[in-house]
């Protein structure tokens, strides 16, 4: 079984681009091109404000507001760690081309020890500056979360194949268990690193450009925390194929040295 990530990752810095404003969205990516970029299928319109932990990167990818400085987003969205000022992230706004929106710069990439594209998705991005006018989204630090009805939202595709957007989508996805999700795609799944979430029937699920980006939902004091990093899937909300994410829950205590080591 391939995996199919929800971004090319790397492959988006050499892909043509299309520009919401002044954010560089990737191009979207067809399965002949070894990938399919996510965006969330299924969804509907988020309100100003609903996420503002939400942050979208300049290299097509989505990630959420972990501290001031740091932003957690998919380990296949960036390249190895080390000193980086390439990336833009975009925050505080659904519509991309807002004028309120806020952009900062990176300084610092920190990619998971050992990724090698299975597994150990995930990666902080270290900004320029803070961002202190926005809520940030705590991650889970055990399992207890870990089943349920998730939110994921996105500015990816709204369609398998289809262009990624200028507005932020949200939708609701049922947690799959172990189990079923590693049988449907064939023991691919790394199931003590990787949690899943989607309908049978399909219709519903991050797609093309929603990589790096949060699956979360309600806990303690109905506050938002998040359990899942988007990752891979076969295609985009097809039958079967629930969304394949990164598990926090196993990864917040390296998440929460490496934010140390970061400065924040």
């Amino acid at each position: 079984m391939v995996r199919w990530r929800k971004l090319t990752g790397l492959a988006a810095a050499v892909l043509s681009a299309v520009t919401v404003g002044s954010v560089a969205l990737a191009a979207p990516v067809s399965a002949s091109d070894g990938g399919v970029t996510p965006l969330v299928v299924g969804g509907t319109r988020a309100a100003q404000g609903e996420f503002p932990f939400m942050v979208r990167l300049s290299m097509g990818c989505g990630g959420s507001l972990y501290s001031a400085r740091l932003v957690l987003t998919a380990a296949h969205c960036v390249g190895s760690t080390g000193t980086n000022t390439s990336i833009t992230a975009t925050l505080g706004v659904v519509d991309l081309q807002s004028s309120s929106r806020i952009t900062v710069r990176s300084n610092y990439v920190y990619r998971a020890p050992g990724y090698n594209g299975n597994g150990k998705d995930w990666a902080l991005i270290r900004l320029a500056s803070p961002v202190t006018s926005l809520a940030t989204l705590p991650i889970a630090t055990s399992t207890a979360y870990d089943s349920g009805t998730f939110t994921v939202a996105g500015w990816g595709a709204a369609r398998e194949g289809g262009p990624q957007q200028r507005y932020l989508l949200k939708a609701t996805v049922p947690f799959v268990s172990d189990s079923t999700c590693d049988a449907q795609y064939g023991g691919d799944v790394i199931v003590n690193e990787e949690i899943c979430a989607g309908y049978a029937s399909g219709g519903t699920d991050t797609c093309q450009g929603d990589s790096g980006g949060p699956m979360f939902r309600q806990g303690a004091n109905n506050a938002w925390v998040q359990v899942g990093i988007v990752s891979w899937g076969n295609g985009c909300a097809r039958p079967n194929y629930p969304g394949v994410y990164t598990q926090v829950s196993t990864f917040a205590s390296a998440i929460a040295s490496a934010a140390a080591s970061l400065g924040g």
